[in-house]
């Protein structure tokens, strides 16, 4: 008896293990991406890259997240959205994130569904802007460095003009899916519309990466985005499970991808939503480093 207690209590200790590490234990990943259009003052930048925060907290003050962003040494600290969950609502341990994340370097923001679920938009975005972050709100902030120029654009996740969505008001769920979807691709085009973009390399924040047919057709060269969850659960061999926008097996959940001229960067995030668990799916802290790719006679 004492040997099948003794047992269990092992077995029992390895899954707490084993769902700690997934959820608490964060991973950093590092990309380094060259472009010859990116100006020369910016060969070597580092950007950290957070997104999906909502109802996680790692630690006392978030300290776990603001260690492994300092190590980093960032220039500046972009953030996809989804720093509130609108289920498990909390402001205080986002405030407390992002001065931390401010006293590192630059932070610039823009909002994902979670924000602006619930009819909750003014509330978060008023206390965002209390703090020394830079929230772009269909618009660009200049990036100036040893007299060079680039752009980092950003939009709203498009609930802010779908917050009425409720699949429950449907009966017929699938038809308001795609409803859904069809509404979010207009508002996104319209909103990438407001943002003034010009011919110097520009990032683009943006919430969902599943748009990216959207991003491709604008000036933008790199595109930062979140809410995949890295699929949530990941599966060997195969990847991520579900992510939402996407669906089962999606194809877009971490990493840098490419379409024709745009690169697409996604992070896994940091925490949860609707499922609380992550699998094989640790929470991430993305690093991307640039690089200037210098253009020879023959291929300009």
């Amino acid at each position: 008896m004492r040997k099948r207690l003794f047992i269990l209590g092992l077995l029992l200790i390895g899954i707490f293990l084993f769902i700690w590490i997934n959820n608490k234990w964060i991973v950093v990943s590092e990309y380094t991406i060259n472009s010859s259009d990116m100006p020369a003052a910016f060969d070597g930048v580092r950007i950290v890259h957070l997104s999906d925060l909502q109802r996680t907290s790692f630690g006392k003050k978030q300290l776990p997240v603001l260690e492994k962003v300092a190590a980093a040494e960032p220039d500046a600290i972009f953030i996809t959205g989804d720093l509130v969950d609108a289920d498990r609502f909390k402001l205080e341990p986002v405030l407390t994130l992002l001065n931390g994340l401010s006293e590192i370097s630059d932070v610039y923001f823009v909002t994902g569904n979670q924000e602006i679920s619930k009819d909750r938009a003014e509330e978060v975005l008023s206390a965002l802007k209390r703090t020394e972050i830079t929230i772009l709100e269909n618009e660009k902030a200049k990036w100036n460095r040893e007299g060079e120029t680039v752009y980092i654009a950003g939009i709203h996740d498009p609930l802010m003009d779908i917050s009425t969505y409720d699949p429950l008001i449907d009966v017929n769920f699938r038809n308001q899916e795609i409803e859904y979807s069809k509404r979010a691709r207009d508002y996104t085009r319209e909103s990438l519309e407001e943002v003034p973009f010009t011919d110097d390399f520009t990032f683009l924040l943006t919430h969902r990466p599943e748009m990216i047919e959207e991003y491709a057709e604008t000036p933008a060269d790199l595109v930062f985005a979140g809410h995949a969850h890295g699929g949530q659960i990941r599966i060997p061999g195969i990847g991520g499970l579900f992510a939402p926008g996407q669906g089962f097996f999606p194809e877009l959940t971490e990493g840098v991808h490419e379409f024709g001229d745009i690169r697409l960067v996604i992070t896994r995030g940091l925490g949860n939503s609707s499922f609380p668990l992550r699998i094989n799916n640790r929470p991430e802290v993305t690093v991307v480093t640039l690089e200037h790719e210098e253009v020879t006679g023959l291929n300009k």
